[in-house]
């Protein structure tokens, strides 16, 4: 059986004391197994990314841009692939993942669109004799935990 892991720092974990079955909607019967976090997998991820936050700040948003786009462009080369995964943990029919996928993809792309985003702002004589100015710039790591139920 086929072992679904956690990616922290470039490196798949599968082995874990406990996991979750991944059932297929249409037998009802396990497919896969999720390997389930721990409080320890999770300060894993955190340090991983505290310490790989300053050198991506560094980066150029340009640059950072280009990342997005490279993601934008894999998941477009794998849609079908995502598509049939998708289908066969959630039920669903593929036109219908594929539609999920594409959702995901507009998130992509207003992320590629970070050296705009990125940019501050200036506000002259907000008040008499105060300009205003912002400036963006990355601050630290953020984290989504989630869940993902299949039913029988």
């Amino acid at each position: 059986m086929h072992d679904v892991g956690h990616m922290i720092a470039g490196a798949t974990e599968t082995e874990a004391a406990r996991y979750g079955d991944i059932f297929d909607p249409n037998s009802g019967k396990v497919q896969k197994r999720v390997a389930l976090g721990t409080q320890a997998d999770l300060e894993k991820a955190i340090a991983a990314a505290q310490a790989a936050q300053p050198a991506w700040a560094a980066v150029n948003p340009q640059r950072r841009a280009r990342v997005m786009f490279k993601f934008k462009e894999l998941v477009e080369r794998d849609m079908d692939k995502l598509a049939h995964v998708l289908s066969s943990e959630h039920g669903k029919v593929i036109a219908d993942a594929k539609g999920d996928i594409q959702r995901g993809l507009e998130v992509i792309e207003f992320c590629c669109g970070i050296p705009h985003v990125l940019k501050g702002e200036f506000t002259q004589g907000a008040r008499p004799g105060i300009d205003v100015w912002s400036f963006r710039q990355p601050l630290g790591i953020g984290a989504g935990i989630t869940r993902s139920t299949s039913r029988r």
